[in-house]
């Protein structure tokens, strides 16, 4: 079966209020990974739309991210579930 990592980036700025998932954990589409606390106060939720499990986690609870920060990487199971 083939193998596919794909990298999690940080949509926008701020600062990592939570980290919902660990490494080796087996995530769903869409379900919550992270929470970024925005320069304006605001909390973004970040998920995406694979579902895996997390390889590898490059960031911590009150670590500052930009636009574009690698968040963590998942090998995507390529399982199709009609969920969106």
């Amino acid at each position: 079966m083939q193998k596919v990592k794909e990298t999690i980036y940080s949509p926008c700025s701020g600062t990592v209020e939570k980290v919902l998932t660990k490494e080796n954990n087996h995530v769903y589409e869409w379900e919550k990974l992270f929470q970024i606390k925005t320069h304006n106060g605001k909390i973004e939720e970040i998920s995406i739309g694979i579902s895996g499990h997390i390889t590898s986690l490059h960031v911590k609870k009150g670590q500052r991210v930009t636009k574009e920060t690698s968040l963590a990487i998942i090998q995507d199971d390529l399982l199709i579930t009609g969920s969106d």
